[in-house]
């Protein structure tokens, strides 16, 4: 894109940062390089996969291995100017053929983490690699099958060198995935993070915004919101704000600098921080608090055997997915709550805010009027 154009790409570009690669990335990389050389007796180094947005990155092996009817290969994680715990690990894919008609099998190997409680969007008992991770190796294991005529039915191990230890740096253990890492990531790249390189480039995309005439702005969390945000309000991509993590940078510039409408869109349990007074929304800042979700939940009419459930509930998404069942509609009223927030902190700027919760997928979970 174009440097004078705004939207997420321009931000990152801005930031003057450079991007890396998600555990996910790798992970699909090694497991493409580990079941070509199963079906041809060589690894492909460098590997190249295909990220969901179409970017094409090519990894170098780290390392390889083609043994009894296994393929073991490697790649070090390289998060870019990102400070992720995850930087330089060694993530290993080891595949082995499984009879005809059994799919793609996922294992945990050592250093990945096994799904012990609910409220994650994997069941219990599951290996901590994550859904689009998943349908990457999936969509890889079928892309080298068809040009080496293998079935596809193949056993994934994922594996992170010293990942258990690694693990203890992260939210991991609190959550119930014990034993290692998780494999992430819904688009392939790391966006790095930097406070003052990130807020810079929020300004910008806002100066941007207002230059070209745009009165209804999105700071959005991720990827994921800003496909929602397209969905609902059809907005081009220079109204689009990569908000990241910094709420209060967005609403505090917009304060400054008004654009008509802001819509703040992201996933529910990030939002609820927000709603309950966090405008810095890192993880390793603020948390998700579940007993101000029971209060919301009895505001809604949650009882107090629900309300009890709430507090005490693994994730954010455990809490959500509760209320939901009850048909109380936590989603709007984190919503509801977060744009009150947000429209405080706009001191009486003339903009109207409006808030929209999603899911991991992606799907609206809770949204509140304009105010």
């Amino acid at each position: 894109m174009d440097e004078a154009k705004g939207g997420r790409s321009a931000q990152l570009k801005h930031t003057g940062l450079r991007h890396g690669w998600t555990t996910g990335a790798c992970a699909t990389a090694a497991t493409t390089a580990a079941y070509t050389a199963l079906l041809t007796g060589d690894f492909p180094d460098p590997v190249t996969i295909t990220l969901p947005k179409g970017q094409t990155p090519s990894f170098a092996l780290a390392a390889e291995s083609l043994a009894d009817g296994r393929a073991m290969a490697g790649i070090v994680k390289d998060a870019g100017d990102d400070p992720d715990v995850t930087h330089g690990a060694l993530i290993r894919a080891t595949v082995r053929v499984l009879p005809r008609g059994s799919g793609v099998v996922f294992a945990a190997g050592p250093g990945v983490g096994t799904v012990t409680r609910p409220g994650l969007p994997l069941d219990v008992g599951e290996p901590a690699i994550n859904p689009v991770p998943r349908q990457m190796m999936r969509e890889h294991v079928a892309l080298v099958a068809g040009r080496y005529g293998g079935t596809g039915d193949v056993e994934i191990t994922v594996s992170v060198d010293h990942g258990e230890e690694i693990a203890r740096s992260t939210w991991n253990p609190r959550l119930g995935i014990l034993g290692g890492l998780s494999i992430l990531g819904t688009t392939g790249i790391v966006v790095p993070y930097s406070c003052s390189a990130w807020i810079d480039s929020i300004r910008r995309g806002v100066d941007v915004a207002r230059a070209a005439g745009r009165t209804h702005v999105a700071g959005c969390t991720g990827s994921t919101s800003e496909k929602t945000v397209v969905a609902e309000y059809g907005l081009p991509e220079d109204a689009l704000l990569d908000m990241g993590d910094f709420a209060g940078a967005v609403l505090k510039y917009v304060r400054r600098h008004p654009v008509d409408r802001l819509t703040i869109c992201g996933g529910f349990a990030k939002l609820s921080k927000l709603a309950a007074g966090h405008l810095d929304l890192h993880s390793a800042r603020s948390q998700v608090d579940k007993g101000f979700l029971a209060d919301l939940a009895r505001a809604g009419g949650a009882d107090e055997s629900l309300a009890a459930a709430v507090s005490t509930a693994n994730t954010g998404l455990a809490a959500l997915q509760l209320c939901t069942a009850a048909g109380v509609p936590l989603g709007d009223l984190v919503a509801v709550a977060a744009r009150d927030e947000a429209w405080g902190v706009l001191q009486g700027a003339p903009v109207v805010v409006d808030v929209i919760c999603i899911d991991r997928a992606g799907v609206v979970v809770g949204r509140s009027g304009p105010r």
